[in-house]
């Protein structure tokens, strides 16, 4: 009603709301990166996995990835940094400022494991709305597409 034309939010994990925010209000509604996963599924060749890396993996589950089949759960691979300064600091209220530096290094180490187990790893999917800080270093560094909050916030806001 004031104008708004569109809507996005700052955690991934608010994917568990993407539907009801949805239903609620008139304009697009970009909650989280993880609703790029079923585009990203159909974009590369399905001999392609897909990883997702979020802030905490062990709170991800395949209703809030998407995944109904289990071709598409077979193309996804998850890691996360659990655990991590990152991880430690965002546990805490406030939560204290990490370095961006401190995240690559540990986005790094989770990529690296992921690619090194799944060698046939195509894009990365960014969960947690503070890794777009690193991801063009991480473009960068990997060579992979990365995908994250502020890949869907440009697709959103360039068709409004």
């Amino acid at each position: 009603a004031r104008g708004a034309v569109a809507i996005t939010a700052n955690c991934g994990y608010s994917v568990r709301h993407q539907a009801a925010l949805a239903a609620a209000v008139g304009v697009p509604v970009a909650a989280t990166s993880l609703i790029l996963l079923p585009l990203l599924l159909r974009q590369y060749p399905v001999t392609t996995k897909i990883a997702v890396v979020a802030a905490d993996a062990s709170c991800l589950t395949d209703e809030m990835l998407g995944l109904n089949n289990s071709a598409d759960k077979a193309r996804v691979v998850i890691g996360g940094i659990e655990g991590g300064v990152m991880w430690q600091n965002e546990m805490k209220r406030p939560p204290p400022y990490t370095e961006p530096v401190q995240i690559q290094i540990e986005l790094e180490a989770c990529i690296e494991k992921l690619r090194t187990d799944n060698p046939d790893i195509g894009a990365i999917l960014f969960e947690c709305t503070l890794f777009p800080l690193v991801s063009p270093a991480l473009r960068k560094k990997t060579g992979l597409p990365i995908y994250d909050v502020t890949t869907l916030c440009e697709l959103t806001f360039a068709a409004a």
